[in-house]
């Protein structure tokens, strides 16, 4: 009780300071401006108005304070990737912890259902505990960013003054919410009030999302300007700032990013769980953990190749030059590396559901599939991986008489790329089908019928998407990039009618035993080990991405970056310090769940099939199928 009221106190006044920060931020920088009578044209919407706010700085005006040989880059980088790791874990446990409370509130099952209540009431201590951290690593960066930045954090701080208050109330509110939301667990247990409480969660994750939109509407101004006149300045539209060309996809994208980082953590957590566990009870438990967090976390990371698709679109829309610059210049090869681990990771979910086929009774049925599903695999991520252009010196481009390469440059169009990544997705949804069935004997009189609807419902699917992406081959590139809505909406299609055909085939099924929780081979944990690395690195690896195609700007086309670090970092520094930012970001997590379980209380379930005595934070309970 006494670290419970201790935890909630040091919340409140992180949470407290943090607000009283930026409104003080705010009213400094809400102090009046110059006043200009003229009237000047918006650099996006092209809508008139009269300018409110500093212009950016110029080139001679902008100051770097130095301290000592400090690389303020460097430091700027690692503080701000911490944050926004943490923002994206805080962002996501709110949510994983209200989906969790829903489907407790929904089974059938009262074991199950006080297991799905369980986890998420650990989930939420951690989540209060983390939210803390992120805003005392917020206000860090904030410093950093005024001592080291002070002529970029001037400009943008004057242009977005109005919105400081705004972003203050709503982490307030986001704050209050999740703390009422954690501490009324225990005191909201009643049916009726169950409800309520859930619905305390919904609105927490609406805030929280709302919190997210505000600060991604910083980083797409910084990529796609807009609200403001070609000097800088503000032009009185405050929806015309916010709304920048990069602002829904980028929200789209994060926040799925957010969702998939967030599920990685606690993967890894489980993986280390069921690696130390002493007792099969225990390794039955995060065994499941495991199962659960991966299906969430795959459910983020099936629309997001369509979500980077729409944001890279959209760079290309807004500026040419730099989509270019991320995809056929200078980052091209971390195109590459981000194309590779996306394709692992689609190979990763596959092995996982392959290796957990061993926990269930009757899955050897389906093993001869799983070579054939392997082979489709292999092919689609050869196909995703080509590229069309790459990123050549000088003398190669002129030893090959142009930019375009004889051979590469035939090949990796990106209606084909967009149909293979559609294709990994297909199969995936398919082994998942399969990992429904495998303890299960069909009872239904059209079983042979539904399985061929199925079977002519991939085949059709696939056909469709194969045939679009060839058909790109032969379409000018402005008009091949519309390819992709097609290609998303058949897979949309045929993964959501399979499920419903197959789940209306599974009524009355024959269940040939329980899932054998715990009974993973080791081998298969490794692999969901690896997953979750490879989701944290590969949103790190998006964000550098995504942050270096402004190049030598700070705000792209107004103010530029003339420090002494204004220049982009190679392939091999670049994934050094995303792999730093992952590891720390990982051991600071981890630390985190070792003090939401030291001192932890059992849950004490009044049901037969739950241990009654102590346990770690996510108690264990008897395996259960879900």
């Amino acid at each position: 009780m006494g670290q419970g009221l201790r935890l909630k106190r040091f919340a409140i006044r992180v949470a407290a300071s943090i607000a009283l920060v930026a409104i003080a931020i705010g009213c400094v920088w809400n102090g009046p401006d110059s006043s200009f009578a003229e009237s000047s044209t918006d650099v996006y919407f092209g809508t008139e108005g009269t300018p409110q706010g500093p212009a950016a700085p110029t080139p001679h005006e902008t100051v770097y304070p130095r301290i000592g040989s400090l690389d303020n880059r460097l430091l700027v980088w690692f503080v701000t990737q911490q944050h926004t790791y943490f923002g994206g874990f805080v962002l996501a446990l709110p949510l994983f912890c209200a989906l969790l409370e829903f489907l407790g509130l929904i089974t059938p099952k009262p074991a199950l259902a006080l297991r799905y209540d369980g986890l998420a009431r650990d989930l939420a201590k951690v989540a209060v505990l983390a939210l803390s951290v992120t805003a005392l690593i917020g206000s860090v960066m904030l410093t950093m960013f005024i001592t080291l930045y002070p002529s970029f954090m001037k400009y943008m701080g004057g242009t977005f003054k109005g919105f400081m208050p705004v972003y203050a109330a709503v982490f307030v509110g986001e704050s209050l919410l999740l703390i009422v939301y954690y501490y009324g667990w225990n005191r909201m247990t009643e049916r009726g009030m169950k409800w309520i409480h859930a619905a305390i969660g919904i609105l927490t994750n609406i805030v929280g999302t709302a919190l997210l939109m505000m600060v991604n509407a910083w980083s797409a101004f910084m990529m796609s300007p807009a609200g403001v006149d070609a000097q800088g300045r503000f032009l009185g539209n405050a929806w015309h700032l916010l709304h920048s060309a990069l602002w829904n996809p980028l929200n789209v994208h994060r926040f799925l990013a957010d969702i998939m980082s967030g599920g990685a953590v606690v993967l890894a957590y489980a993986c280390y769980r069921f690696f130390t566990s002493k007792t099969d009870e225990e390794r039955a438990y995060f065994d499941w953990v495991g199962y659960i967090f991966l299906f969430v976390t795959v459910c983020a990371l099936v629309p997001m190749p369509i979500a980077g698709y729409w944001l890279m679109k959209s760079v290309f829309v807004f500026r040419q030059t730099m989509g270019v610059t991320m995809m056929g210049g200078l980052l091209t090869w971390l195109f590459v590396v981000q194309a590779l681990l996306i394709g692992a990771l689609f190979l990763g979910i596959n092995y996982y559901l392959w290796q957990s086929m061993a926990r269930i009774k009757g899955s050897e049925r389906y093993q001869p599939y799983y070579q054939l599903l392997l082979g489709v695999l292999m092919l689609a991520l050869f196909i995703w991986l080509t590229p069309h252009t790459l990123f050549m010196s000088a003398s190669e481009v002129k030893a090959m008489g142009g930019a375009q390469h004889p051979v590469i440059g035939n090949y990796g169009v990106m209606s084909a790329k967009n149909g293979a990544v559609n294709i990994l997705i297909l199969v995936t949804a398919l082994s998942f089908l399969y990992y429904r069935r495998a303890n299960r004997t069909m009872t239904i009189s059209w079983t042979r019928t539904g399985n061929i609807a199925i079977a002519v419902l991939y085949a059709v699917g696939a056909l469709n998407i194969i045939w679009l992406s060839i058909y790109g081959f032969y379409l000018p590139a402005k008009i091949r990039v519309g390819l992709s809505a097609p290609q998303a909406l058949t897979t949309l299609t045929v993964i959501v009618t399979g499920v419903v055909i197959n789940r209306l085939m599974l009524r009355g099924a024959v269940v040939h035993g329980p899932i054998q929780w715990g009974k993973i081979p080791l081998r298969g944990m490794v692999g969901l080990f690896g997953l979750a690395a490879s989701f944290s690195w590969v949103m790190g690896l998006m964000g550098y991405i995504r942050s270096s195609g402004r190049l030598s700007w700070h705000v792209s086309e107004l103010m530029a970056d003339v420090s002494p670090w204004a220049f982009t970092p190679d392939l091999q520094f670049a994934t050094k310090m995303v792999t730093l930012n992952m590891v720390v970001f990982w051991a600071a997590v981890l630390a985190l769940f070792w003090m939401c379980e030291h001192g932890q209380q059992p849950a004490m379930a009044m049901d037969e099939e739950f241990r009654d005595k102590a346990a770690p934070l996510l108690a264990p309970v008897p395996s259960q199928e879900t």
